[in-house]
């Protein structure tokens, strides 16, 4: 776990400094760190979503500067190893709308340390005794592990269990602090109980509301402290994780149109089947549709206007696939060849074309200069949600075009611009690629945009290649079809 964790770490430290790039940056700080407790939590609400196959965290907290001088670092503990697997994590200015999401990196303290941070810098410090309220949201991939790990039958139940800290993770004493678990059943047979005592109330956690569970309040929890508990609840549902997305974007003027390919390797980590699989029992259960952890299709809502789809797997094309398309939207509903159960893995590929005309436009006033402007990535979705461990994004565009700049909200660890070369190209077309971890599908809908400068003088390079290219054709053939190839003497004409 260490090794991965270092892996990681060494990453995001070779990721290129960008403008544009939203990463996390890893600095490495002595094993003595300790966050100076400039800051004091006066007020914390944190909830924890799980509904979906991954939880969901956000953290409403009323931070006050205790310190005689203006502040501007603010730092969020996680478990050493944890902070591999948290997603997408933003801090924001939960009364300033207007403000985007704060610079958030990664602080590593040494190898063997049992804790990690993320700090987060505000745009503008905190003047002593000033007050600001945070709003923290973030994911963590993989936290959720079916208990038990097999299931008798393809029809069982499934229980997963996800084990957590009733203290919300903070470098910083909280004067008041509240949990609250949203759950998508109240078949929770797992959820034991904390001592009345620590509780200001004096009630015993958590208290059961439905499906929400509440664990305190708590006052003046010190700095760091845990108290470790756990829920064990039924979700008989698939739990879906791509380990790799693969996307191309590839732009053309000519031909006016964009083409995008969306390659995935999805496997599920629901719990797996004891016994073999049993094609007449799920053929039987197909009648009353009972929930099952099996992943049986999926669905890919496209931009409007989108068209020719595809649905490719290592076999050859798909059938069994239905592509709708009109004036009001278009969808792509794919079927795997067989269910996926837990422990099962699927690889494949779709694409379709779009317009150019609706991701490109001209910059006024500038006619060499264009914008686009697509989602960051797409793929399925899927009520039980969808995580993505590595996501690498590849935008081509034409040859001999310059990317002047770009800029997404997805966290991007490393981004590269490179040449792309296909059929007919001389030096090779443009292509900036950007990598991301830890995704969700929560954040399909997140635009990228990449300004480029594209010459007039370039967009005929290919037809004058081409033409040039078949005027060398034509006078090699004229030549060698004058040559003189007989052997022997040539006879004289009369």
């Amino acid at each position: 776990m260490r090794s991965l964790q270092w892996a990681f770490a060494a990453l995001i430290a070779a990721a290129p400094a960008d403008s544009n790039l939203t990463d996390k940056s890893h600095n490495i700080l002595p094993s003595t760190f300790k966050p100076p407790q400039v800051f004091r939590n006066t007020n914390l609400v944190r909830n924890i979503n799980l509904d979906k196959s991954y939880p969901r965290e956000t953290i409403n907290v009323i931070v006050e500067n205790i310190d005689a001088k203006a502040q501007s670092e603010y730092y969020i503990p996680f478990v050493a190893g944890d902070i591999a697997r948290i997603g997408a994590l933003e801090v924001r200015d939960k009364k300033d709308a207007t403000t985007g999401p704060f610079v958030a990196e990664v602080v590593d303290v040494d190898p063997y340390s049992a804790t990690e941070y993320y700090k987060i810098t505000f745009p503008t410090a905190l003047a002593p005794k000033a007050q600001i309220t945070l709003a923290i949201s973030y994911y963590a991939l993989s936290a959720l592990t079916p208990k038990p790990s097999q299931l008798e039958s393809q029809n069982d139940k499934q229980y997963l269990h996800y084990a957590f800290s009733a203290y919300a993770p903070s470098a910083y004493t909280t004067a008041n602090q509240k949990t609250k678990l949203k759950l998508s059943t109240t078949d929770v047979p797992g959820s034991p109980s904390l001592p009345a005592s620590l509780n200001s109330e004096g009630k015993t956690d958590p208290q059961k509301q439905g499906s929400t569970y509440t664990y305190g309040p708590y006052v003046d929890v010190p700095a760091g402290a845990t108290q470790e508990t756990h829920v064990r609840f039924e979700y008989t549902h698939p739990l879906p994780h791509s380990s790799l997305l693969e996307r191309d974007v590839e732009i053309s003027h000519w031909g006016g149109n964009a083409a995008f390919e969306e390659r995935h390797w999805l496997s599920n980590r629901a719990a797996t089947l004891k016994n073999q699989f049993s094609r007449v029992a799920y053929q039987q259960a197909a009648y009353y549709n009972p929930p099952s952890t099996a992943l049986k299709e999926l669905r890919y809502p496209l931009a409007i206007g989108s068209q020719d789809a595809y649905f490719i797997d290592d076999i050859g094309n798909v059938s069994t696939s239905r592509f709708r398309s009109n004036l009001r939207e278009a969808n792509l509903e794919l079927k795997p060849r067989y269910p996926m159960f837990g422990g099962w893995n699927y690889s494949f590929k779709t694409g379709w074309n779009s317009d150019l005309s609706s991701v490109v436009r001209a910059l006024k006033g500038k006619s060499d200069e264009f914008v686009l402007k697509v989602p960051f990535f797409e793929g399925p979705k899927l009520s039980e949600g969808m995580e993505y461990e590595r996501a690498v994004v590849r935008v081509i565009l034409p040859e001999g075009a310059k990317i002047l700049t770009w800029d997404t909200t997805v966290p991007v660890i490393s981004n590269t611009t490179s040449l792309h070369r296909t059929f007919m190209d001389t030096v090779g077309r443009t292509t900036l690629t950007l990598t991301s971890i830890n995704l969700v599908d929560e954040l399909r809908d997140r635009e990228l945009i990449v300004t480029y400068e594209y010459p007039f003088s370039a967009r005929f390079r290919k037809p004058v290649v081409i033409t040039l290219g078949l005027f060398v054709v034509y006078i090699a053939s004229y030549v060698i079809g004058n040559l003189d190839v007989r052997i022997g003497k040539k006879g004289k004409v009369a």
